[in-house]
């Protein structure tokens, strides 16, 4: 069994390693993308001016929907745990896909268009790229943590750390209803990605 494990877990680190990339690539593409409490006047004019960075930042925000998926699929092959962390990383792929497609929407949008509808496509992708995600993402972690919880496969502190995360995700599904929580999407966003980072690089040591 040790065999086994050791000639899959450096494959974890591969597509962990694609996400991250092509996560801060979209982040770098998109740093000025409107705020969602921007006004749809302000969301049209952005999109007018910037149809290029947008259509290539759907672009990379699509592609790192499958290393996601396949980085919860290995992850969950190694540490041998339930299928939820598979369930959890499809769906977070879903939201990044879906957000990916309603940017690219969005950028498609000219002038004559309505800015109630820019200010709609912006929160359907803010929607599923956020809460949508951080769901996912939750889920993933916690199919993560719980069995390295109980079979001890993981050191200690990166368990609780992904238990922190889930949780992170979990309350920052409240940004739905109450806006206070939105500052918790970032957090489950990038901290998140360093946590997967660090799951794998520990599994890959193995």
């Amino acid at each position: 069994m040790s065999t086994a494990i050791a000639r899959t877990n450096p494959a974890v680190l591969v597509p962990v390693a694609a996400f991250a990339a092509l996560t801060m690539a979209y982040v770098a593409t998109n740093a000025r993308t409107p705020h969602p409490d921007a006004s749809g006047a302000d969301v049209l004019a952005y999109t007018t001016a910037h149809a290029g960075l947008i259509n290539a930042g759907a672009l990379l925000l699509v592609l790192s929907a499958a290393p996601l998926a396949i980085a919860a699929g290995l992850i969950q092959r190694v540490l041998r745990g339930p299928s939820i962390a598979t369930i959890g990383g499809a769906l977070a792929a879903g939201g990044l896909t879906f957000s990916a497609l309603f940017s690219w929407a969005g950028g498609r949008l000219n002038d004559a268009a309505a800015p109630e509808l820019a200010r709609a496509v912006a929160d359907l992708g803010f929607l599923s790229g956020g809460p949508a995600y951080a769901a996912g993402f939750g889920l993933l972690a916690v199919g993560i943590a719980i069995p390295a919880l109980l079979e001890r496969k993981l050191p200690t502190w990166l368990i609780w750390c992904g238990l922190a995360v889930a949780a992170a995700a979990a309350l920052s599904t409240l940004a739905l209803i109450v806006s206070a929580f939105t500052f918790l999407l970032p957090v489950v966003r990038f901290g998140g990605l360093l946590w997967l980072i660090a799951v794998a690089v520990v599994l890959s040591r193995r």
